[in-house]
C-alpha cells in the first residue's frame, strides 16, 4: 500500500518521456527480426534510429510507418548505406535534415526533431575502422560537430542527441581496452575529443547520470562469440546539453532480443513534451 502510494506521487510529480536510440545495421534486416513488434510494446515518445541502410522509397510496407509515430528518414545517397531517422509521438515544430556540411551530409548522418525548446536528434557518427582515409573522415566529423554542439550551448535551448557515436569513451565502456587502444572507436584521440565535451563543455553522458552495474555495453562484433562473452564496446549514447542536467529518471540497455549487433539504449526523462 505504502509502496503503491510513493508510485502515484511521484507519477504525479514527474512527467515522464522516453527516448530510445539504436542502430539498426539495416532498418529492414531489423524488422524482419521483430524489431517493430517490440517498439509496440515501449511506449517511446522519440525513436532514433542509426543505419537504415535503405531509402525511404524502398520502406513502402506500412510497417517501417509505424502508427501514432510521424516518421522521417534522411537517407544517404549512397543506396545501401547509412542513413538515420526519427519516430516522434508528438508532430514536431520542425524537422532538420543533416548538419549543415554536405560533407556528411550526403551520407545521411544527422535528422533534428524541435520541440518547443527541446530538439531531439539521431547521429550516426563515421566509423574510421575500415581505412585511414575513413578515419581521417571521422576526425573531420567530429571537429565540424563540435563545433556544432558549442553552438548548441551557447543557443540555450534544451538538446538530446543520441546515436551510435562510434568511440567508447572509457575503460568502463570496453571489455577489451588493453587490445583495442590502437584501433577506430578507442583511440587516445577520440577518447580526449570526449573529454572535452563531457567535461570542458560540459555535455552529459545520459546513461551515466545514474549508477550502472560493470560491463554493460551496446555493441559487439559479429567475429567470434564476442556477444556471447558480452565482449562489446559502448558507442550508443544518449549526449546531453547541460541544461539537461538531473533529467534522467531511468536507464536501460534492451538485451532480450537482438534486431542488429547494436542493442537498443532506453532512457527515461523528467520532462514534459507538451500535449
Amino acid at each position: 500500500m505504502f509502496h503503491a502510494l510513493i508510485s502515484t506521487l511521484l507519477n504525479l510529480t514527474l512527467t515522464m518521456m522516453r527516448i530510445i536510440t539504436v542502430n539498426t545495421n539495416g532498418i529492414r534486416a531489423a524488422a524482419r527480426k521483430g524489431f517493430f513488434d517490440w517498439l509496440k510494446t515501449e511506449n517511446a515518445d522519440v525513436v532514433c534510429i542509426q543505419e537504415t541502410k535503405a531509402q525511404e522509397w524502398q520502406l513502402e510496407d506500412p510497417i517501417f510507418k509505424p502508427e501514432s509515430y510521424y516518421c522521417y528518414y534522411h537517407d544517404a545517397e549512397k543506396k545501401g548505406y547509412s542513413g538515420v531517422a526519427l519516430y516522434c509521438k508528438k508532430e514536431p515544430d520542425e524537422v532538420i535534415f543533416g548538419m549543415g556540411d554536405e560533407r556528411f551530409d550526403r551520407e545521411g548522418r544527422y535528422i533534428e526533431a524541435t520541440f518547443g525548446k527541446l530538439s531531439i536528434a539521431s547521429l550516426y557518427m563515421p566509423s574510421g575502422s575500415a581505412k585511414e582515409v575513413r578515419q581521417a573522415f571521422k576526425y573531420e566529423c567530429m571537429d565540424f560537430f563540435m563545433e556544432k554542439m558549442l553552438e548548441m550551448k551557447a543557443s540555450g535551448r534544451d538538446y538530446i542527441i543520441c546515436g551510435d557515436w562510434n568511440i567508447a569513451h572509457t575503460k568502463a565502456d570496453i571489455k577489451n581496452w588493453r587490445g583495442n587502444q590502437k584501433n577506430s572507436g578507442f583511440l587516445p584521440e577520440e577518447r580526449a575529443w570526449f573529454d572535452t565535451l563531457f567535461g570542458e563543455v560540459g555535455f552529459i553522458d545520459a546513461f551515466r547520470e545514474l549508477e550502472q552495474e560493470e560491463h554493460q555495453y551496446t555493441w559487439w562484433s559479429n567475429r567470434g562469440k564476442a556477444y556471447e562473452n558480452n565482449t562489446g564496446w559502448r558507442i550508443d549514447y544518449q549526449v546531453l546539453s547541460p541544461s539537461m542536467k538531473n533529467k534522467v529518471i531511468a536507464t536501460r540497455i534492451y538485451k532480450n532480443e537482438r534486431f542488429s549487433d547494436h542493442a537498443p539504449l532506453i532512457i527515461d526523462y523528467d520532462y514534459d513534451l507538451g500535449p
